[in-house]
């Protein structure tokens, strides 16, 4: 066990891209946690997905010994979080564990959307901030610049900003220095009833949910019998891990420590993320304030492809719920696509990274309705429902009016794409608030709908800037607004898993591209094939897909007109015989075309 004094627990966070995992890398080089056989780029990114995306979706954690300049042998538990707006809330718990927070920012890039509400998160969190320009070997760095700006916009000193490079390791010894001489070491009582926090999980198929820890109080011990406050289970700890970097089994963890704890805890329902674990013979006296609550913003339908997978799928939302507790799932049914569920996430790209590892890790093929966010019916008796589908919205005759979620998204843009990011804003129902001038770049506040943000303002962002703009986004409040329901008839059916909600002024719009789009997946059949967009029972908008036509007439070489005829009103009547009978097989390409309408 270590000597508290001699403990720091710090977090990298930054906006994304700006080398977080980078700098991890170094900090284990330069340390020599690492043997030469051991290294790789990204060390701390374990998910096949993260390495290919180049992202990191999970906080990550190491132990680093390292001896300081003072003599002293010092331990440093580092985690690395995510940078990317859908995983905040990894931050936001990573920082719970945590007395110091360095704040990282590209000496080319200068201060984004995420650098400020990453620095925001840690300052609330009530932690020691370093802060740091990385990239100095950048052609384009302005390492003083940059310190200038976040002495502006942050209120650092400038001289206090530590200029380093993650790739070729300058500044990578001043940067362990000033960890140890600014970020306090934990301040717990070792004789006080133990109290460790929770604050990541995941499952492994050999022990079960392995629990993330870090002691603030007593110690735990291998074989000490613990309750887990917040869900009042009780546990036997089978084994404890520090992670330096590879986990290492150890028998005791002390105040200030982080660790990996196992207690033969085999399901979700006996683990929560934010719970407190306290000795069961010596309970503390009140837990450890967990997170808040997190509340998914984007909803959308997962469905196995074959439906003999349900119960495969089922298995594998229950493991994937363990390691990210930000995702919500519940069973639905659709006419189209069968059983499956219906799936809460916090944005876009995390509802993409949740299906490509249910994919990926548990051999899944699934398909993805259109996302939808969270809205709030007011019926004319005035009760207030929330409906997370648009299949799920009440008779129109009982609905007094929908309320639509708003957030306030913040935009970094230099100023020659200042004027494409304001008209992408308003074609998108935005209310300017303010705008500022950060350095070389501008900070524009939209209040926007969340609808019309959650398929791809964030790509759209990305293209019209050349990738140099950035967004961030917080929830703000629900407003009422002219919405209604845009259904999808195939051959006169309504086609459950494509309807959407939609502002009244985009929905011939929106109608049209939809048909046009499905018009290009739907295979011809025998008979001609009606796509239409339909509000009510009013058609907005519709295409044909044309049908295969055989030429009977083929073989009447002159001759009688009438011949000619009797074959084409034969060929006519077994069409319609056809179609009253046929039903259209819609492919998984059509579906997916239709989350991609914001591309035209």
């Amino acid at each position: 066990m270590t000597e508290q004094s001699q403990i720091r627990n710090f977090s990298i966070v930054a906006h994304i891209d700006h080398g977080k995992s980078t700098l991890a890398d170094r900090l284990l080089d330069v340390t020599g946690a690492l043997t030469a056989r051991e290294k790789k780029a990204q060390f701390l990114d374990k998910m096949d997905i993260e390495r290919e995306r180049g992202i990191t979706i999970k906080a990550q954690t190491a132990r680093i010994h390292y001896r300081a300049k003072d003599g002293k042998d010092y331990v440093l538990n580092l985690i690395d979080t995510p940078g990317h707006v859908d995983f905040s809330y990894e931050v936001s718990r990573a920082l719970q564990a945590c007395e110091g927070a360095v704040l990282v920012v590209d000496a080319s890039q200068g201060i984004e959307a995420q650098t400020l509400a990453n620095a925001y998160l840690a300052v609330d969190a009530g932690l020691e901030i370093i802060p740091v320009v990385n990239k100095i070997d950048l052609p384009a760095a302005d390492p003083v610049g940059r310190a200038q700006e976040m002495e502006d916009v942050l209120g650092f000193d400038a001289a206090d900003v530590l200029p380093v490079c993650a790739k070729d390791g300058r500044g990578i010894s001043e940067l362990l220095e000033r960890i140890v001489e600014k970020i306090p070491p934990p301040h717990g009582d070792p004789n006080a009833p133990t109290r460790a926090l929770v604050f990541d999980a995941w499952f492994d198929s050999y022990v079960g949910v392995a629990m993330l820890v870090r002691v603030f109080d007593g110690e735990l011990r291998k074989g000490m019998r613990v309750r887990l406050i917040a869900v009042g289970s009780d546990r036997e700890i089978n084994e404890l891990h520090v992670v330096d970097p590879f986990p290492r089994k150890v028998d005791r963890l002390g105040p200030g420590e982080v660790g990996v704890v196992i207690a033969g805890v085999k399901s979700l329902q006996d683990v929560k993320i934010g719970d407190t674990i306290s000795d069961l013979n010596r309970l503390c006296s009140e837990p450890l304030p967990g997170f808040k609550e997190v509340k998914p913003m984007v909803f959308a339908g997962l469905y196995p492809v074959d439906s003999d997978d349900y119960v495969d799928l089922k298995a594998a939302l229950e493991k994937l719920r363990i390691n990210d507790s930000s995702f919500v799932y519940e069973p639905e049914t659709s006419a189209a696509l069968g059983f499956g569920f219906r799936c809460g996430f916090l944005g876009f790209l995390h509802s993409e990274i949740v299906q490509e590892r249910l994919e990926r890790e548990y051999n899944l093929n699934l398909i993805t309705t259109s996302p939808t966010v969270r809205y709030q019916i007011v019926t004319i008796e005035g009760k207030t429902l929330e409906i997370e589908s648009p299949a799920a919205l009440p008779d129109l005759q009982k609905i007094d009016h929908i309320q639509e979620p708003y957030i306030v998204a913040t935009v970094h843009v230099p100023d020659e794409y200042l004027g494409a990011v304001l008209t992408l804003c308003q074609e998108r129902r935005g209310i300017q608030r303010d705008m500022s001038v950060h350095g070389s770049r501008i900070q524009v506040r939209y209040e926007l709908p969340l609808n019309e943000v959650v398929l791809d303002f964030h790509d759209r962002i990305k293209s019209i800037t050349r990738g140099y703009g950035s967004f961030d986004y917080e929830f703000l409040d629900y407003r009422q607004s002219d919405l209604v329901k845009l259904d999808v008839l195939v051959n006169g059916d309504p086609v459950d898993a494509l309807s959407l909600i939609a502002h009244r002024s985009k929905a011939q719009h929106t109608g049209s591209l939809l048909t046009q789009k499905l018009k290009e997946f739907i295979p011809r059949q025998m008979y001609d094939v009606a796509i239409q967009a339909a509000i009510g029972s009013r058609v907005i908008a519709r295409t044909t897909v044309k049908a295969l036509r055989k030429n009977v007439t083929a073989k009447c070489y002159g001759g009688d007109i009438t011949r000619k005829r009797k074959l084409l009103e034969k060929q006519k009547a077994g069409k319609k015989r056809m179609k009253m009978v046929g039903s259209v097989e819609i492919p998984q390409e059509a579906f997916l075309a239709a989350l991609k309408l914001g591309d035209e």
